[in-house]
């Protein structure tokens, strides 16, 4: 089975992801766990530190602005459920308008990112990457400040793991979590700064 915009679309629409097994492995299995980690946007809070670090502008942050960099740093781990599939996959996402990125910038140079789809209300958050510490984080509470300003209602983590817990994560069972992903489907929401 190939990864098409339009699977990747339906698949997501009814709580499933891909991973695939290895980067060089070819086999690409559907996920959906139970429980299922989400990060609740009305109760995010962004540690003083972090404030601190925003608040010297020594990043700056950019959303869609090298998806590809970001994807492709995201796979360059020694274990990843990224491989070439994927990659092109989501690729062909982004350039649909249903995948994002958002990357951290120190110097002219890409430092961090996430990338995630987007799906009406829903963002589905999927990996992310820092070559400077903290610029991952920075990205992800960038990120949380785009969903909250254009009324997301489900920021879904996957699997909760301790860094996803490190940022709110919650593990919530399937059925609450149909009942947060209907609705968000449902409804229009963009993905704007």
């Amino acid at each position: 089975m190939i990864l098409t915009p339009q699977l990747l679309y339906s698949a997501y629409s009814q709580g499933y992801f891909p991973m695939a097994e290895s980067r060089d492995s070819a086999e690409i299995f559907w996920h959906m766990p139970d429980p299922r980690a989400i990060i609740p946007l009305n109760n995010i809070n962004v540690p003083h530190s972090i404030r601190q670090i925003f608040n010297k502008n020594i990043f700056s942050f950019t959303i869609n602005r090298d998806f590809e960099t970001v994807i492709f740093n995201c796979a360059k781990r020694d274990e990843t459920w990224i491989n070439n599939e994927i990659i092109s996959a989501y690729i062909d996402m982004n350039k649909l308008g249903f995948a994002h990125s958002v990357e951290a910038w120190k110097d002219s140079k890409l430092v961090g990112g996430l990338y995630g789809v987007h799906i009406g209300g829903a963002f589905f958050g999927e990996s992310m990457f820092n070559t400077v510490d903290n610029a991952s984080k920075l990205c992800f509470y960038y990120l949380c400040a785009i969903l909250v300003k254009n009324n997301f209602l489900l920021l879904d983590s996957q699997y909760g793991n301790s860094h996803t817990y490190s940022l709110g994560a919650v593990d919530i069972s399937s059925e609450e979590y149909f009942k947060l992903l209907n609705p968000a489907l449902n409804i229009f929401c963009d993905f704007k700064i």
